[in-house]
């Protein structure tokens, strides 16, 4: 069960960087970001417990501060599809913000997570007292669709190598940073996830992965991903 809780944090120091991070927010004056500021809340959920889930009432807007959030949508076969892994720095949940309708999927937190919650009630008449945030907000919808379209044309066109290769790129260019002689990627995930995020098995995304530590395109290192030789990727998605 969800434990929520308001976190004992000072207003306007962790909760503005991280939103900041967001596009959505950066475009905002400061000003318009301290009066966000004002009316979200800060949630605690702990780790494996459901934020929400597919069909519950829609009425805010998340943004993660701490741990990890998981997207996920169960098929009609009783599969369970990983939709997107939401890390630090991240928003979700600005349809419902927008349209109040159900949820679309269920949201789990994959670690101990804080999150800013932004509720509708109050986002709405502040939208509508700064009307060019609306474009704003639709720039981060028009990204989230951009991803979905590339995810179903994943499944469509590229086989698991080509699938797992553009995820890896992907994770890269988001949350990379430089080490020796390659890339670190610093969002630890699980095989089971990533199966989930490319539409494959466990086992085959470990065989892939395996063939490419082997190889010395990439090492693995307690369930994180080093990326040594990023060419070999890109050759395959080119």
């Amino acid at each position: 069960m969800a434990i929520l809780e308001r976190i004992k944090t000072p207003p306007g120091t962790d909760r503005r960087s991280v939103l900041l991070r967001s596009p959505l927010f950066q475009a905002m004056t400061e000003d318009e970001l301290d009066a966000t500021l004002k009316f979200a809340v800060e949630r605690h959920w702990t780790k494996n417990a459901s934020i929400f889930q597919k069909g519950d009432d829609g009425s805010s807007l998340m943004a993660v501060l701490k741990g990890r959030v998981k997207i996920s949508a169960v098929s009609s076969e009783g599969k369970e599809v990983t939709l997107n892994v939401i890390a630090p720095g991240n928003i979700f949940g600005e349809i419902a913000l927008l349209d109040g309708n159900p949820r679309s999927a269920d949201a789990t937190a994959l670690d101990d997570a804080v999150l800013l919650v932004v509720d509708r009630r109050h986002f709405l008449p502040f939208v509508r007292a700064n009307g060019d945030l609306y474009l704003r907000l639709l720039a981060v919808l028009c990204e989230r669709l951009r991803r979905t379209s590339m995810a179903l044309e994943d499944l469509a066109l590229f086989d698991l190598p080509a699938r797992l290769a553009r995820l890896i790129l992907k994770m890269a260019e988001d949350y990379g940073r430089p080490a020796a002689g390659g890339v670190r990627i610093d969002m630890k995930m699980s095989q089971r996830d990533i199966s989930t995020l490319v539409a494959s098995t466990r086992e085959s995304v470990n065989k892939q992965l395996q063939l490419w530590r082997r190889s010395g395109v990439l090492e693995l290192d307690a369930g994180y991903i080093v990326l040594r030789r990023s060419a070999d990727l890109r050759a395959l998605v080119a």
